[in-house]
């Protein structure tokens, strides 16, 4: 064990000791700490001042009961939730996440994931993420407008333009932060546009919001393969999820000149062999809020829909992971290779398992991590922030050019700061140490906070 583990190792300890049972949050922080050993041996700073143990603490953790009406008149409880990670760049911005699975754990994996996302924007926000237990899956819009308006009662007291700017994640679209907006403007008085991002175009929203952690992906994908003297045109590709991710991922995939064969949601995949049909996918997820099956149904030849197995079965040139964390495994890591894959980028937040992503890089397979490859969505948030700052609002072609711009930019980072510390082509770890110098650098200018 070199001297750098020892530094760290008893960090990591204390996490999982501070933190028990939050496995999320523990992958999330020991996924960082891989790559800090050569950060701290070539500049020892960065482990001084107990600043690496301020990085791993929430600066604020806030769970609240949300209680609600449905339908039926009964009352029903669910538990809200808000960690405030690090605002040493700037306000907290992170999305909010409506799924059964949301407990402080995950929420705390994301806030940190989102500490070092932001920082690679080189915009002025600092991390966190929040969140219910509730799913909205099935449930009738009063029922929902009703939850919402109860989740935001409580998370009005935290939140604000200057202070912490949430925005949608899982279960959280358009819709619920509409609801959620209205209450805040209720509560406060105020029509404080910057306190939520990803909010209507006609109320203060910004073009390319939707489709903004999707075609950011592919743009880092796109920049990515231009290393290796590679292109989309013409290459196979799979998108695990069928969400606003999933969606708008497969359409600057298709615009790009790719094809993209199979997407999914939690009931199974659907193989499409002449590629998806986009109008066709919109439709069903977007207009009926439907389930993927329909797809094979409606479209008839050449699709099929599957309940078993994994999507990763589905032979491809890309791969893009856009559902959830942990969705692909080592065991699916191997199939890939075995079935030529040349390129993995996550569009959604560690869905990569460890074993997975160490696979990846023993094979030198290029491999995009989420805190980068994702950043799209909270670019343009940020972007949406700075047009209700000035009472502006920007075309399509203006915010999705800066979109574009802001992500080769990161990837560039990445790829600069790999190099610097003598690991080219290792965006995993130019994407940690690159975000953790800049977060860091920003406490240490701060003092002790």
């Amino acid at each position: 064990m070199t001297t750098t583990d020892d530094a760290l190792g008893p960090i990591y300890s204390q996490v999982v000791h501070r933190n028990p049972g939050e496995s999320e949050y523990h992958q999330a922080v020991k996924e960082v700490f891989d790559s800090l050993g050569r950060v701290i041996a070539k500049q020892p700073h960065y482990g001084q001042s107990a600043l690496i143990e301020r990085l791993c603490e929430p600066e604020r953790q806030v769970i609240f009961r949300v209680p609600w009406l449905d339908d039926q008149g009964n009352v029903q409880i669910n538990r809200g939730f808000r960690v405030q990670f690090n605002s040493a760049l700037g306000p907290y911005k992170g999305g909010l996440r409506f799924h059964p699975s949301v407990n402080l754990g995950i929420v705390k994996f994301l806030g940190f994931e989102q500490v070092f996302k932001n920082a690679l924007t080189g915009m002025p926000i600092g991390g966190g993420k929040g969140g219910a237990d509730f799913d909205p899956k099935g449930r009738a819009d009063m029922e929902i407008m009703r939850f919402c308006q109860s989740y935001m009662t409580e998370l009005s007291r935290h939140v604000g333009e200057y202070t912490d700017v949430p925005a949608g994640d899982i279960g959280v679209g358009q819709r619920e932060i509409g609801y959620m907006f209205g209450q805040y403007k209720r509560m406060t008085n105020r029509y404080e546009s910057g306190v939520l991002t990803g909010k209507g175009l006609n109320w203060g929203g910004s073009r390319v919001r939707r489709e903004a952690t999707g075609y950011g992906t592919v743009y880092f994908l796109a920049e990515m393969l231009k290393t290796k003297g590679l292109a989309l045109d013409g290459r196979k590709a799979v998108v695990s999820g069928s969400g606003n991710v999933a969606i708008y991922t497969i359409e600057k995939v298709q615009q790009l000149g790719g094809r993209v064969v199979a997407c999914s949601d939690s009931d199974g995949f659907v193989v499409d062999n002449d590629g998806i049909d986009l109008n066709l996918l919109k439709e069903i997820k977007e207009g009926r809020r439907g389930r993927i099956a329909k797809y094979a149904e409606l479209k008839g030849n050449g699709a099929h829909f599957s309940s078993g197995g994994t999507i990763w079965d589905v032979a491809c040139d890309i791969a893009l992971p856009c559902a959830t964390q942990n969705e692909l495994t080592g065991r699916d890591a191997k199939l890939l290779m075995q079935n030529g894959v040349l390129a993995v980028c996550e569009g959604a937040n560690m869905p990569c398992t460890p074993e997975a992503v160490r696979m990846f890089a023993e094979a030198e397979i290029l491999f995009a991590p989420g805190k980068a490859s994702n950043a799209g969505g909270v670019t343009t948030s940020a972007l949406e922030m700075q047009q209700n700052a000035s009472r502006d609002s920007w075309t399509f072609e203006q915010t999705d050019a800066k979109l574009a711009a802001i992500m080769k930019d990161i990837h560039d980072y990445c790829a600069a700061t790999a190099d610097e510390y003598g690991l080219p082509g290792n965006y995993v770890a130019g994407a940690n140490i690159g975000g953790f110098v800049r977060v860091a650098d920003a406490m240490s200018a701060l003092g002790v906070i």
